[in-house]
């Protein structure tokens, strides 16, 4: 099993720099960022660093972790625009990208910026399009389409990437993100208990037996909170409180129940976000502790 480290988008980039180069050193697999360019809620004036410039970055200053968007909105960019930032990128970081995508769901941010919403099937409708002329161009062939909400005539992506550039579709839509991760993606990814991973991993086994795939092609990656206790008092105080998102509460011998369950589901990344964590030298010392006492005995 491989971990996987989310930063924050709305730290001082110093911060984000630091905190990547030393996840790297310490031992973690991977490094992740959000695709946004303000906040949800709250103050929508604060400060967020968008996801290609600090992955290209992160790409200069590291030497192992793969790194990825997660995912990128669809709606943002036009399908070539993509494939280009995600290029130069991997040709940063030496082959080791990956091109997270989902259909976009951050309504604010279309508004304040003039970007096309839609509804819900145009969306999906346009996610689909893209997935067709992203596997086109990374295959490295000239593409044509002629689609509803994209249309390439001859397009070509010059210089190909340097590494594999795997396709990971972020959601857990059974019926329409399910079916196209298993007709275009190389990675899953969804937010999810050990026991929403494994509902969840065998509708997307279904969709890949009806269009004859090999569901062992696609790797799955799952992100959960993290609340690492001294105590397991600690951790049932947490617990009462009602975590709405899927999280990881426990002592580090309760942690490593959980990730022996996430493992069972078929998961081969656990990401942790640092949206619980306090920032800093405990910080560190939380993370630190996590990759010794937590993740240890589950690494590939």
């Amino acid at each position: 099993m491989r971990f996987g480290f989310w930063v924050g988008n709305g730290h001082e980039w110093s911060d984000i720099l630091r905190t990547g180069v030393r996840a790297e050193e310490t031992g973690w697999d991977g490094l992740w960022f959000a695709d946004h360019f303000m906040p949800f809620t709250g103050d929508d004036g604060l400060p967020i660093h968008e996801v290609w410039s600090v992955l290209s970055a992160w790409g200069q200053a590291t030497e192992r972790v793969r790194l990825g968007p997660l995912v990128c909105g669809n709606t943002y960019r036009n399908p070539a625009v993509l494939a280009k930032q995600a290029v130069t990128a991997d040709h940063i970081s030496d082959g080791r990208i990956i091109l997270g995508l989902g259909s976009g769901w951050q309504e604010n941010e279309h508004l304040a910026y003039g970007m096309e919403f839609g509804s819900f099937t145009d969306r999906f409708e346009r996610l689909e399009e893209a997935l067709q002329i992203l596997t086109g161009l990374r295959a490295g062939e000239r593409v044509d389409h002629d689609g509803k909400h994209y249309q390439f005539v001859n397009a070509p992506l010059s210089p190909a990437a340097k590494g594999p550039l795997p396709i990971l579709l972020g959601g857990g839509g059974e019926k329409k993100t399910l079916r196209m991760v298993a007709q275009y993606a190389d990675e899953w990814n969804v937010w999810s208990t050990p026991e929403i991973m494994a509902q969840k991993a065998a509708v997307l086994d279904a969709h890949c037996e009806t269009l004859g795939r090999d569901p062992s092609e696609i790797q799955r990656s799952s992100v959960a909170l993290l609340f690492l206790c001294e105590t397991e008092a600690e951790a049932e105080k947490i617990k009462a409180k009602g975590i709405e998102r899927p999280s990881l509460i426990g002592t580090p011998a309760q942690l490593q129940e959980q990730m022996a369950a996430y493992a069972e589901a078929g998961v081969n990344e656990v990401i942790i976000p640092d949206f619980t964590l306090p920032g800093g030298n405990r910080q560190d010392e939380l993370l630190d502790q996590f990759v010794a006492d937590v993740a240890a005995p589950f690494r590939d």
